[in-house]
């Protein structure tokens, strides 16, 4: 495990951190100048420009982190928490903006909460907490849906209960197989 802490996975999470409030200000902010002179089709395009790019670090991160043994104690905290800013960006804007119904994303970032607490009692335990394959999945559904609400497509609310769905069973699943490993 490489211990360099600013190594190009760990300089890809702090770009994501970044990119989390700029996607948030397209989104819950186009009423406000300057972004009130912009059409909003084109404030949706340069919201999901933003978030497609984020989400890709996401993925490359994680990518070169393992593939080039770069994974580092730093890495460990800030990729998680890049990741939560950005759904949590995504989500708060969603809803300022009337895309997404609000109970979704409460029961999505109460679960996000949750977990992450108990992923941070399971590490003070002494064990690691590995992202689970559902966990990977919830991800993936939770992204798509955000793009498609954020581009105003149809089914985007469809999906979004779909990742309410996958996300509670996957929060479900951490919860079973802590109590097992107890």
């Amino acid at each position: 495990m490489t211990q360099g802490a600013m190594n190009l996975p760990n300089i890809l999470a702090f770009v994501r951190l970044l990119m989390a409030p700029l996607m948030l200000w397209l989104l819950a902010y186009r009423d406000t100048a300057p972004l009130a002179q912009i059409d909003v089709s084109w404030l949706d395009y340069f919201a999901a420009l933003v978030f497609v790019l984020a989400s890709v670090t996401d993925f490359f991160d994680g990518y070169i982190a393992r593939m080039c043994d770069q994974i580092t104690p730093l890495g460990k905290i800030v990729d998680p928490l890049a990741d939560k800013m950005l759904t949590l960006a995504a989500f708060i804007g969603l809803v300022a903006m009337g895309r997404a119904d609000v109970f979704a994303i409460f029961l999505i970032l109460s679960r996000e909460f949750f977990i992450t607490g108990l992923r941070v009692a399971i590490a003070e335990e002494g064990k690691d907490v590995a992202a689970s394959w559902m966990g990977k999945v919830k991800t993936v559904v939770q992204m798509v849906a955000i793009g498609f609400l954020i581009m105003d497509w149809p089914g985007g609310t469809l999906l979004l209960w779909l990742a309410v769905a996958i996300t509670l069973y996957s929060g479900y699943e951490y919860v079973r197989d802590y109590m097992r490993g107890r």
